[in-house]
């Protein structure tokens, strides 16, 4: 499957459907409903992701009694990784998409794993592995073998000394069935040709955030802060956000002068395929 960057680039009049973010979300309540069904705990990280705490003596058989319930569902294939902690079952997932099983414990950690750049580790991404790459540390085993010590010299006290556990497949954290809860909603448009007018661009972020303002209302969570995403023609994506000042709020014209502002960030020599808006919202109140 080639990836839409690269799609775009070799097709740059290419036409990109928009995103059906409802037909997303009810092929998601389905896929989550099914595994709840299997009898095991069951988390939910994301509207594609979850995590199944699962104990047998045989997890590619039950690796895929989850995939034959899933696509017996719903119609839709997923890749199942197998891991003695969420870390490596979370990385398993990639290696061996879009429909296959692949085990990733201890055991085969550092033959997979260990000559791997930094950033396969998930929760790196590419700054922080260029950083690592400053020290000297430019593998999974090179961060595994790093000293504690010097690690939170260079990121801090929490920070570096967590970086080691993820290149040693350490996490610790349980599987746990509490619900996923968002920290943030959003919508975008995607254009069906690039618009090099800004003026609608402003009028589109402030229709998007008229419509993630319905979704955090829903929740009864304010917004604390805005944030856009842009996709520059052909396909280059960067993000800006800043705080909502003042007092968390669902005041829409407070919120549309927070998303528009944010506009003016942007480069306007640059005709836009893409522009979304995104509210993040105060904590859920405890029940």
């Amino acid at each position: 499957m080639t990836p839409l960057r690269i799609a775009a680039k070799k097709i740059p009049d290419a036409v990109f459907l928009p995103v059906d973010k409802p037909a997303y979300d009810e092929a998601s309540t389905m896929v989550m409903d099914t595994l709840r069904k299997l009898g095991v705990v069951v988390e939910v990280i994301g509207w594609d992701e979850a995590f199944l705490g699962v104990e047998t003596d045989d997890p590619e058989c039950f690796a895929q009694t989850v995939h034959d319930a899933v696509f017996d569902a719903t119609g839709l294939h997923c890749s199942v990784g197998i891991g003695d902690n969420k870390l490596r079952a979370k990385i398993a997932t990639d290696f061996d998409k879009p429909q296959g099983i692949y085990r990733l414990t201890q055991d085969n950690w550092f033959e997979v794993m260990g000559e791997r750049g930094t950033d396969a580790l998930w929760g790196i991404g590419k700054k922080i592995s260029k950083r690592l790459a400053a020290l000297g540390i430019s593998t999974v085993r090179e961060l595994a073998d790093a000293e504690d010590a010097d690690l939170a010299a260079a990121f801090g006290p929490k920070i570096g000394p967590w970086l080691a556990t993820k290149g040693r497949g350490t996490d610790l954290a349980p599987v746990t069935s509490e619900p996923w809860v968002a920290r943030s909603h959003s919508r975008e448009v995607t254009f069906q040709s690039d618009v090099a007018d800004w003026a609608v661009i402003r009028d589109e972020v402030a229709g998007l955030t008229s419509k993630v303002l319905a979704d955090i209302e829903a929740e009864n969570r304010p917004a604390v802060r805005a944030a856009l995403k842009i996709r520059y023609a052909p396909f280059e994506t960067h993000t800006v956000s800043a705080p909502i000042v003042g007092a968390p709020t669902f005041d829409l014209e407070i919120l549309i002068s927070a998303a528009v502002a944010l506009v003016d960030r942007l480069d306007h020599t640059r005709e836009v395929r893409l522009i979304g808006v995104r509210l993040e919202m105060t904590p859920p109140q405890p029940l």
